[in-house]
């Protein structure tokens, strides 16, 4: 930030000073050139008037010598002819052939009195030069004219040392405001600096300082941020203490009422069914406070992510939810490459597959399949693929069922609504994705995509299959 404000005041001053000091200099190189050509006009006239007596009292020496004497005054070259255009006198006749002077178009329109004086710019070899062509006697008919030619050098000097000037005048006013820019945008940006750096160390509990620098908006911003901080801060550590009570508070009086339960006996069938479904309950309600805990514990903090070997996490929740399913009379299957790897956060895995084997063995009716299969997918990542024969469910409910606490109408009474959230929750935070679509026939697929560890494609032949109340095997 503070460069581009530093950035943005130098290009301002550049731009008022280019507009300020170009018209300047123009305006003072048509002045030098206008004041010097007036100079230069006066000067032939002078002359020419002195000439002219000269003409009249017959001296021809004396109009010799005020030749030269104003060429050397002048640092120039002066010629003077008559009134047909012959060379009367000159600082360097060895320039100017008999005749070449009658035929000089400024000699000729001052003879011929198409104007009383003729200026005019030339270049003489390498060097710029500027001549005054004067009348002597001025009148119906002139006597003769004078042309005085001086270099352009110092007139051309002068103006490149008011350009070199402006410049150094300017290059000074830039480096003044640079350093004046600097100040000021280091004091600007010092509240932004440390907002920024108080957003990196909050995650970590650190507090942003008070300021007490900077414009008076900037310092109400920070002080605004630094108290909003200090209330998710708080908020944390609330969260933080209620989760760890919690864990310890809740999980312990469900245990013991467990127990308890377990021991009571009844003599009738409707005490026992009554025993049972209170078991049930108190089961769920345990299940609920896991997953509600697991929820909070994953938001509080970004985890790290770790390797896993998509085939033995399958076979091993396989291993674990075939008694179950062996129950219901399903049959749970698995496919993949034996090798592929992806990066989740740790336990995420498992997590995953157990939740997503769970809510499809509640709707699997009898004698049907759960297949458990993952393959390479687009960008690097992995898809793994948990479908079930279940009555599936329609558009707008798969998107819904992602939702935490969202249930199907029809759905059985024992879910908490809160596993799939959970699902996507972990699939999020190890870089993946999970959505629910339809599968062939009848039932949901529901996809999860992680971030590929490794090619899932080194053992693209070598798949692995699994059996509900049989060991893993590989075929």
């Amino acid at each position: 930030m503070t460069r581009r404000l530093l950035l943005t005041y130098l290009t301002f001053a550049l731009l008022i000073l280019i507009a300020l000091e170009v018209p300047l200099g123009y305006v003072y190189h048509r002045s030098e050139t206008q004041h010097a050509s007036a100079q230069l006009e006066h000067d032939a006239e002078v002359l020419a008037a002195f000439i002219d007596t000269a003409m009249r009292t017959g001296q021809r020496e004396q109009i010799d010598l005020l030749a030269h004497e104003s060429a050397q005054r002048l640092d120039g070259d002066v010629d003077v002819v008559d009134a047909r255009g012959q060379l009367l006198a000159s600082t360097h006749p060895d320039e100017h052939p008999p005749g070449s002077l009658a035929t000089a178009t400024d000699i000729r329109t001052v003879l011929h009195g198409q104007g009383r004086i003729s200026t005019h710019v030339a270049e003489a070899g390498a060097v710029g030069v500027m001549s005054v062509t004067a009348p002597i006697n001025p009148g119906m008919a002139a006597q003769g004219a004078v042309r005085v030619t001086v270099p352009k050098g110092p007139l051309t000097s002068r103006i490149e040392q008011f350009w070199l000037l402006l410049v150094g005048a300017g290059v000074a006013v830039l480096a003044a405001v640079a350093l004046i820019a600097l100040a000021l945008a280091r004091w600007i940006s010092k509240p932004v600096r440390a907002l920024e750096l108080a957003s990196r160390r909050l995650p970590d509990g650190a507090l942003p300082p008070p300021t007490t620098t900077g414009p008076p908006e900037l310092q109400r911003l920070a002080a605004t941020f630094r108290a909003t901080a200090e209330r998710v801060h708080n908020l944390l550590e609330s969260q933080r203490s209620f989760v760890g009570h919690a864990s310890h508070q809740l999980k312990t009086p469900l245990a013991a009422l467990r127990l308890r339960l377990e021991n009571l006996e009844s003599d009738s069938p409707a005490g026992n069914r009554d025993l049972h479904a209170a078991i049930t309950e108190t089961d769920r309600l345990a299940h609920l406070v896991e997953t509600l805990l697991a929820m909070a514990r994953f938001e509080q903090s970004a985890l790290p992510r770790e390797s896993v070997v998509l085939a033995d996490a399958v076979a091993d929740r396989i291993y674990v939810w075939s008694p179950l399913a062996t129950e219901k009379q399903v049959r749970l299957e698995a496919t993949g490459p034996e090798t592929a790897e992806v990066l989740a956060v740790a336990g995420a895995v498992e997590q995953i597959i157990d939740n997503l084997v769970s809510n499809a063995l509640r709707v699997a009716p009898p004698d049907s399949t759960i297949a458990i299969s993952w393959r390479p997918g687009p960008d690097d990542m992995v898809e793994l693929h948990v479908v079930d024969a279940g009555p599936g469910l329609p558009s707008e409910q798969r998107k819904r069922a992602l939702d935490p606490f969202w249930r199907a109408p029809d759905a059985a009474k024992d879910g908490t609504g809160l596993g799939l959230s959970l699902v996507r929750k972990l699939a999020a935070a190890g870089g993946g994705d999970v959505a629910l679509r339809a599968a062939d026939g009848t039932g949901i697929d529901a996809v999860v995509t992680f971030p590929a560890g490794r090619p899932a494609d080194v053992v693209s032949e070598g798949l692995v299959a699994l059996h509900s109340g049989s060991p893993w095997t590989a075929r």
